[in-house]
């Protein structure tokens, strides 16, 4: 998927919310645990429930690979769900990978040919031959850790760089830059750290942000998208838990896509404000 085709998304549906699929089977409601694949069925009636809203799906990789083979397993049916029923839907695997060149090529083949995916979340630490095997496939997306919503981002991502006025998480976004385009490369930047949007897009002003932390977490939609929205829209905000695990009763479902509309109603208006819709 590219750039204006998910903008074409987000103003089709008026919306920029990503659903996390942060899956955990001690929380699912318990008369699913019959089923085959009780985590592809709770995934399953979830996408069903909010597809109408969500712009992007974002199966978090660790609550798979806790289950070895059958995790994996059920990942892959939910990707692949994705991409038959509701193919304009972007898919994100937060995988959050990040090694020397051979080995991120692997997890880019991963990701990327064997699942399907759309983009992948990938650590800058260890520089850009880490990262620049992602970014050879087309119609791919790199989106890159940059300033992130928990607690310890402070330990090294507010972190003055030696000879330089800036922190850490920002001489990550102006080298990176340089490595991809706003066609595919994106940033994590944690909602809980509204504050610095206004300085982050200075610095990144037309690419996509993913911003976990609206809902369970405590950030403010609002604040974000007076910080962050850009002509393009240029935010994906993530929630999981506060639409997921809402209700563990039979409408559980239902509850999901109730939560999902208020966020997507939340967003039409910050959108038709921004003068985008």
């Amino acid at each position: 998927m590219d750039y204006n085709q998910l903008f074409e998304q987000i103003k089709r549906k008026r919306s920029f919310l990503c659903v996390g699929l942060d899956t955990d089977i001690t929380k699912i409601p318990s008369f699913l645990l019959k089923e085959e694949d009780p985590v592809f069925e709770f995934n399953k009636r979830i996408i069903d429930a909010t597809a109408q809203y969500a712009v992007a799906y974002k199966p978090n990789i660790a609550f798979y690979e806790a289950h070895g083979v059958s995790g994996w397993k059920s990942l892959e049916k939910t990707i692949n769900y994705i991409n038959l029923i509701y193919e304009e839907i972007f898919v994100i695997a937060d995988a959050k990978r990040g090694d020397i060149g051979n080995t991120s090529k692997m997890y880019a083949r991963a990701f990327f040919e064997q699942l399907s995916c759309d983009a992948v979340t990938v650590a800058p630490y260890m520089g850009k031959d880490s990262v620049a095997p992602f970014l050879e496939f087309n119609n791919k997306w790199v989106i890159l850790l940059a300033l992130t919503s928990n607690d310890s981002a402070k330990d090294f991502q507010l972190l003055n760089v030696k000879d330089s006025d800036k922190n850490l998480f920002e001489t990550v976004l102006e080298t990176s830059m340089k490595w991809g385009t706003k066609d595919n490369l994106m940033y994590v930047v944690g909602a809980t750290q509204a504050e610095y949007l206004k300085e982050i897009r200075k610095i990144v002003p037309d690419h996509f942000l993913l911003i976990p932390g609206v809902g369970a977490q405590g950030g403010s939609l609002k604040e974000v998208a007076e910080n962050g929205l850009n002509d393009h829209c240029g935010l994906l905000v993530n929630s999981a838990r506060s639409i997921i695990y809402s209700e563990s009763s039979g409408d559980f479902d239902r509850i999901a896509n109730k939560k999902a509309r208020e966020l997507q109603t939340e967003m039409a208006e910050l959108l038709k404000e921004k003068g985008i819709i």
